[in-house]
């Protein structure tokens, strides 16, 4: 079950730290891709790392 995050003394909602988690990890993945040349298969690059973005935070909001 999803529960609050205390931060200082400020609870946080649990999607703001997958949110937060998401990040680096998109990074990650958008670095590889550009790295290996496969982001340039796809027509809209910045709606693919936007899709991209959701897809793993929802990756990390159902598995963690």
């Amino acid at each position: 079950m999803l529960t609050e995050f205390n931060l200082f003394g400020v609870f946080m909602a649990p999607i703001v730290v997958y949110a937060l988690a998401a990040l680096p990890l998109t990074m990650c993945v958008r670095f590889v891709l550009w790295w290996s040349g496969m982001l340039g298969w796809f027509w809209h690059i910045a709606l693919f790392e936007v899709s991209l973005y959701v897809c793993i935070l929802c990756l990390l909001i159902l598995y963690i």
